[in-house]
């Protein structure tokens, strides 16, 4: 492995942006907005209250992904986003 193949990758956040994304263009959230400010902000909110999980390589991303998406990880994670969902549109840093 030379220097150029090491990266720093958090795992946990591949997986929250993904599943953000996926529940705000669900029909749940229709009336969430869908602005990229009340997205990252849901982003935020959620890792901020999960622990993250980093790697060097992508061999290491695929095995931390695998340990990471199990059903119980999983509804961990969709608990914390739906918790940080309502917490911005109550307050959303936007007008």
């Amino acid at each position: 492995m030379t220097q150029s193949d090491v990266i720093l990758i958090n795992v946990t956040e591949e997986i929250v942006r993904g599943l953000v994304s996926f529940m705000l263009r669900g029909p749940e959230y229709q009336a969430f907005c869908n602005c990229t400010i009340c997205e990252m902000d849901v982003n935020a909110l959620t890792l901020n209250a999960l622990p993250p999980k980093y790697v060097s390589n992508p061999k290491m991303r695929d095995e931390a992904f695998k340990e990471l998406n199990t059903p119980e990880n999983v509804e961990m994670i969709n608990r914390e986003i739906i918790r940080a969902i309502h917490i911005v549109a109550r307050q959303p840093k936007h007008k």
